[in-house]
C-alpha cells in the first residue's frame, strides 16, 4: 500500500461494525478497512450467491462475523454490544428493485425497520460515536427532470425498494432529531446516497454485469431488453472511498460537519448505454452471444446526482471514469476466473490502485 491517507489514519485501530458485510459492497469495504488497520466486525445473513466475494476473500477468517437477520433486534444489539464499536457502517439491505415487487413486505422490513434496529442498537451501546447509513439515489422523488438531484430535494419512491429507502431516510432524520449527538443522547448519524455500482465480485441476481459474467462463464446467450438505456456507472470503490471518508469525519472533533446526507454520484456527466458498457466489457474479456431487443416500453429516466457537496466539503471524487470502471471490472473477472486462488491479491491490487489515484 502507498502511505496512509488522512481518512485512513483516522480509522486505523478503530472498531468498525459493518452490517451486510457478506454482500458485494461489504466485501470490498471490509478488505479496505482491514488493510488500513481497522478492527472489523460484521453482522449479516449468509452470502446469497455461489460464488460470493465474502467467501472467496476468506473474510470469515479475519472478520468478527455474526450471521443474523437485521430484523432480529435482540441478536443485532447483542453483536453490537459485544464488539463495542466506535462507528457503524450500515450496508445491510434488500437492494433489488425487481425483487421488491415480488417481496414488498420483506423489503420494507429489512430496509426501513432494519435501519431503525441499527440506529436503536447504536443509541443503546454507548461506545458508538457515529453511524453511516447507506441508502440510494432512488430515495428522491423522480420528477423526470434533466438536472441532477441535490440533497435537499424531496424524497419519494413509487416502487417498494425506492419507497423503503425513502422511509429509512425519514427514520434516520427522526433519530438524529430525537436523540441529538450534541447533547449526548445518541451517535452522530450520516447517510450516503449512491447510484448504480459495478465491480468485480458481484454475482447478484438480475444485475447487468453479473448476468454478463454468467453468460461468459456458462457460454450462454444474453438478451437485453433495453440496450440503449443509459445509466451513470460507478465502481464500487468510489462509494467505499466515500463511506470511509464520512466514517472518519464522524470520528473527528467536529462530527456535526458530516452528520447529514451526502450524494456520492459519478463526476462524469456523460451517461453510457447498456449496449456500450457490455461491448466495453467484451473488448476487455470475452464476448458472449449478446442479443439486443428494441425497447418495447417506455422506461423511467435515470436519476442523476449532484455530488458537489461531497466534492467541496469532503474532498471526495471518483478516481476512474466510466471506461476505466468497466475496464477494471472486466479485468477483475477475467483474472479471477483465470486463477480464483489469487482473488485477494486481485482485489487488493485494485484497492491500492484506487488509493494511489486519490493520493495523486
Amino acid at each position: 500500500m502507498t502511505s496512509s491517507l488522512d481518512f485512513e489514519k483516522a480509522l486505523a485501530n478503530k472498531k468498525v461494525f459493518v452490517t451486510g458485510h457478506t454482500g458485494f459492497t461489504g466485501g470490498w469495504a471490509c478488505l479496505w478497512l482491514q488493510a488500513l488497520g481497522a478492527k472489523v466486525a460484521g453482522y449479516s445473513l449468509q452470502p446469497e450467491t455461489t460464488p460470493a466475494l465474502f467467501d472467496e476473500l476468506k473474510l470469515a477468517d479475519s472478520v468478527d462475523s455474526t450471521l443474523g437477520d437485521i430484523c432480529d433486534f435482540a441478536k443485532l444489539k447483542e453483536a453490537v454490544e459485544r464488539f463495542q464499536p466506535d462507528v457503524i457502517l450500515h450496508l445491510a439491505a434488500q437492494p433489488l428493485v425487481r425483487r421488491s415487487y415480488r417481496e414488498p413486505l420483506e423489503t420494507f422490513l429489512v430496509n426501513a425497520q432494519g435501519t431503525a434496529h441499527v440506529l436503536e442498537a447504536a443509541r443503546q451501546v454507548k461506545s458508538v460515536r457515529g453511524v453511516l447509513c447507506i441508502t440510494t439515489d432512488k430515495v428522491y422523488r423522480n420528477n423526470e427532470w434533466a438536472w441532477p438531484y441535490r440533497e435537499n430535494d424531496p424524497l419519494g419512491g413509487k416502487d417498494p425498494y425506492s419507497a423503503s429507502k425513502a422511509a429509512a431516510e425519514m427514520i434516520i432524520q427522526s433519530y438524529a432529531a430525537s436523540y441529538p449527538f450534541a447533547s449526548g443522547q445518541g451517535p452522530a448519524i450520516a447517510t450516503a446516497r449512491g447510484g448504480n455500482i459495478i465491480g468485480g465480485g458481484d454475482w447478484s441476481e438480475d444485475r447487468l454485469i453479473p448476468d454478463f459474467v454468467r453468460a461468459v462463464v456458462d457460454k450462454q446467450s444474453l438478451t437485453l431488453r433495453y440496450p440503449d438505456a443509459t445509466r451513470p456507472w460507478q465502481h464500487v470503490l468510489a462509494l467505499v472511498h466515500g463511506y470511509l471518508v464520512i466514517l472518519a469525519g464522524l470520528l473527528s472533533d467536529t462530527p456535526e460537519r458530516v452528520a447529514k446526507a451526502w450524494n456520492l454520484g459519478p463526476q462524469e456527466l456523460k451517461q453510457h448505454s447498456v449496449r456500450a458498457v457490455l461491448e466495453m466489457m467484451s473488448a476487455q474479456w470475452q464476448r458472449p452471444d449478446l442479443e439486443y431487443m428494441n425497447n418495447p416500453l417506455p422506461e423511467a429516466g435515470a436519476l442523476a446526482l449532484d455530488s458537489s457537496l461531497a466534492h467541496n466539503q469532503l474532498g471526495w471524487k471518483p478516481v476512474w471514469d466510466t471506461e476505466a470502471v468497466v475496464t477494471k471490472t472486466a479485468s477483475w473477472y477475467r483474472d479471477y476466473y483465470a486463477n480464483p486462488a489469487k482473488v485477494r491479491e486481485i482485489t487488493q491490487a485494485q484497492i491500492d490502485e484506487w488509493r494511489a489515484g486519490i493520493a495523486g
